[in-house]
Parts: structure tokens; C-alpha cells; sequence
């Protein structure tokens, strides 16, 4: 019996997310009395009756709808499994205005989903740069070869992206990564949105969709779904698991409908995020506003403390904007910085990778979002694939360093940076 309907207890109205990530989408009575989520290790699902196995096919199939309410029995694991709604469930709340949550085994599968569900032969896709190495890979090593036109635009150039987007041909697909990796510039969603629906008024056609990769802030400090956005992107990986341990990626949306098609089409690549995994997560979840809220507050002091550092060229990050635009961008749709700091060393590659390699509390590691503290050199190792040119474009340079701040003590954080950096 599917966990996530028939039996649950009902809500009050109003609860907060802190609340609901623990108490809604599980019932205790259906896992023995368990008080929290066990895991469900099963590939197939024994039916109730003939007609509940044709009901179930019936709705997994796309042939009709599951009625509010309805328990529709589970079929296979690679469909959908107890662990996965239960996840899915719990996840909803911590979106600020999402209805519906379908999870991946990794954030760049739930990319994939995504732009394959919504766009294909003939199609655009206008995306922001800089954006995570793989995202771009994807569109360019493997979306543009099957027809599919990607259209990049610099992160936070409103202006052309308003081009973009007008004149991008059979445009489905408006995709942001805000802040941008590495360079946490940020882009407008508000903006992005309102240009995008408005394509769509002036010509009738389909609009196309606005997603946002919410990694780096969400889903505590940026809300995407407020300001416009069709779908929010996760690398589940990252902050909603926080220990560097499990790979996820997730998906939520307001129009409960979209990602109805992306499970649809998630059954079709088989992608579904493992039980065990889904277990893993769902712990974590109510952990994310603390874990993230620490991280926030260690990096600012850091970046802060770092920003007139003399072997520094710039540092990267939202509370030291300068940019006016910047600035209101951040304002706007930003409730606080987030953990991600990246350096601009004077010296180039030679600098950076001294950096790296004096570090004595900090790990040289891609990835982020851990409780751990990370840093990474992105033109070696996470933007690798992008070519001399968009490096330049993106403003990659060889002296960059990304940093991924955890949740130690600041100021040990800080004096591990600063001797890395060495004596002026």
C-alpha cells in the first residue's frame, strides 16, 4: 500500500516546513509502528486484487489519473516505491509554493528529466553561463547532437536575455542557474519569467518553461517558485543531504502536472532514486535550515574577512556585490548569502594551486554543500570541458577558487585560509 495516501493522518492547515518535513507523508500504522521511515527493499509489489493491479497500471501509464485521495497501489521499484513517496512527500514543504516532488539518483539525472521531458528535436533551450560543467556538457554533448539548439547568456545580463528569449526559435526551455557556478553572479527570476510569459502572450504559443538549478541557495535561502520559476532543480547531493555521502537529485514544481510527466518519463530511464538512498535523505531533510544557516554564517565572516586580503584579486560573494543590478538581484530574491565563497588569487593557477595544496582543515574536493568544508580549482577540474573562450566569457580564470564552507568553527576555517595563502 502506497505510504504517502490512504491512512495518513490529515494536517491542520498551517503548519510550518520545520513542522511538515516530519509529520506529513508517512504513516506509522503501514511500517509496523515505526516512528520514523523504514526502508522498503523490494522490486515488486504484490496487488490486492486484479482490478487494483489494472487500476495501478492504468494510472502508471498515463491512461488516467489518480483521483485526490486515491491509494493507487505500488507496481514496481523502478515506478515508484514507498521510500520514494515518502521523500517526495516530505520534501514538498521545504519548497516555499511547490504542490509536487519527484526524486533522481542524481542531481544531473533530474537535468536530464527534465529537459527531455520538456524539449526535443527542433527545440530551444536559452541557459545561463557560468553553469555546472556537466549541465553544459549535457547540452552540448548530448541534447544539441539529437537537433536540440542551446542558446548560453552571461548570468545577470538581463538584456540578453530578454534577446534570448525573443528570438530563440520553437524556445521551451529557460534555464537558470542563479547564483552561477563558480562566480555566484546571479540572474533575475523574476525578470526571467515575466520575459518569458510574455513571449508567450505576444506570439500564442506554448510558454516556455522557466526551471532554476537551486543548489547553491535553496531551498532555505532562495524561492524561486515565488518569482515566476515552472520548475525548481536540485542536486539533492548537496545541502538537502549535507554529509558528501549519497548521490540524489530532485525536482518540484507548483503545477503538480509537470512532474506527473517527468516520473513518467523517469520510468522510461529507469532513474529513480533507490530506496535506501530515499531513506538516507529523507533524515536529513529536516536538518537542511540548520545546517545551511551555519555554513551561511560561517562564509560571510570568511569572505568578509578575506575581501581585502593582499593575495587576493576579488573575492566572490553576494554580500560584497558591488554592481548595483547585482545588488538588487540579491536583494530581491536572496534571504541570505549562502556557503559558497569563490577567490581570485593573484598569481594565476601557480597561486591557486599552492592554495589548494597548503590547506590543512579545507579538503580538495569538487562538490559542495557537505558538512565539510570543500575547494576546488574550477578551470581544472569542474568547468574542465568548457573551451578557452567561454571560460573567458563566464569569467573562469586560472587563479580562481572555489570554496564550499561548512559548518566548523570560522575562524579556524579562516586561519586555515590564511596561512594557505602564505605570508604577504
Amino acid at each position: 500500500m502506497s505510504q504517502t495516501k490512504e491512512g495518513v493522518h490529515p494536517h491542520a492547515a498551517g503548519l510550518r516546513a520545520s513542522t511538515e518535513v516530519l509529520t506529513r507523508g508517512f504513516d506509522p500504522r503501514l511500517s509496523v509502528g515505526s516512528a520514523r521511515p523504514a526502508v522498503f527493499r523490494s522490486s515488486t509489489y504484490v496487488f490486492s486484487s486484479p482490478e487494483a493491479a489494472e487500476r495501478a497500471f492504468s494510472v502508471a501509464s498515463g491512461k488516467s489519473k489518480a483521483a485526490e485521495g486515491e491509494n493507487v497501489e505500488l507496481i514496481y521499484a523502478r515506478l515508484n516505491h514507498p521510500n520514494a513517496e515518502i521523500v517526495e512527500d516530505q520534501m514538498v514543504p521545504l519548497e516555499t509554493g511547490a504542490k509536487a516532488a519527484a526524486v533522481f539518483n542524481s542531481g544531473m539525472a533530474a537535468i536530464m528529466t527534465a529537459m527531455t521531458t520538456f524539449a526535443g528535436p527542433g527545440d530551444s533551450v536559452v541557459y545561463t553561463v557560468p553553469v555546472y560543467g556537466g549541465t553544459q556538457h549535457l547540452i552540448h554533448e548530448f541534447l544539441e547532437p539529437f537537433g536540440l539548439k542551446g542558446v548560453p547568456v552571461p548570468a545577470g545580463n538581463m538584456k540578453r536575455l530578454e534577446e534570448a528569449i525573443a528570438g530563440a526559435a520553437n524556445l521551451r526551455i529557460v534555464f537558470i542557474e542563479t547564483p552561477a557556478n563558480p562566480t555566484l553572479r546571479m540572474t533575475s527570476i523574476k525578470k526571467a519569467a515575466e520575459v518569458a510569459h510574455a513571449r508567450h502572450k505576444a506570439n500564442g504559443s506554448a510558454p516556455p518553461l522557466v526551471m532554476v538549478d537551486n543548489t547553491f541557495l535553496g531551498p532555505v535561502f532562495q524561492h524561486p517558485l515565488l518569482h515566476g520559476a515552472d520548475l525548481v532543480l536540485y542536486s539533492a547531493t548537496k545541502y538537502l543531504s549535507g554529509f558528501s555521502d549519497l548521490l540524489a537529485g530532485a525536482a518540484l514544481a507548483r503545477d503538480v502536472s509537470l512532474i506527473q510527466r517527468m516520473k513518467a518519463r523517469r520510468v522510461i530511464f529507469g532513474n529513480i532514486l533507490p530506496p535506501d538512498e530515499c531513506w538516507m535523505l529523507d533524515g536529513r531533510l529536516p536538518t537542511v535550515a540548520l545546517r545551511m544557516n551555519r555554513a551561511s554564517k560561517n562564509a560571510q565572516r570568511i569572505a568578509e574577512h578575506l575581501n581585502s586580503h593582499p593575495r587576493i584579486k576579488r573575492v566572490w560573494y553576494p554580500s560584497l556585490f558591488t554592481d548595483p543590478e547585482q545588488i538588487a538581484i540579491r536583494n530581491e530574491q536572496c534571504d541570505y548569502p549562502g556557503g559558497l565563497v569563490s577567490l581570485d588569487l593573484k598569481g594565476g593557477k601557480a597561486a591557486a594551486f599552492d592554495f589548494l595544496r597548503h590547506l590543512r582543515i579545507a579538503r580538495n574536493a569538487v562538490s559542495l554543500g557537505g558538512v565539510e568544508t570543500l575547494a576546488c580549482h574550477p578551470m581544472t577540474t569542474t568547468h574542465s570541458p568548457l573551451s578557452e573562450a567561454e571560460l573567458a566569457e563566464a569569467e573562469i580564470g586560472d587563479g580562481l577558487v572555489r570554496l564550499s564552507v561548512g559548518t566548523e568553527d570560522w575562524r579556524d576555517l579562516l586561519a586555515d585560509f590564511e596561512q594557505a595563502l602564505g605570508k604577504p
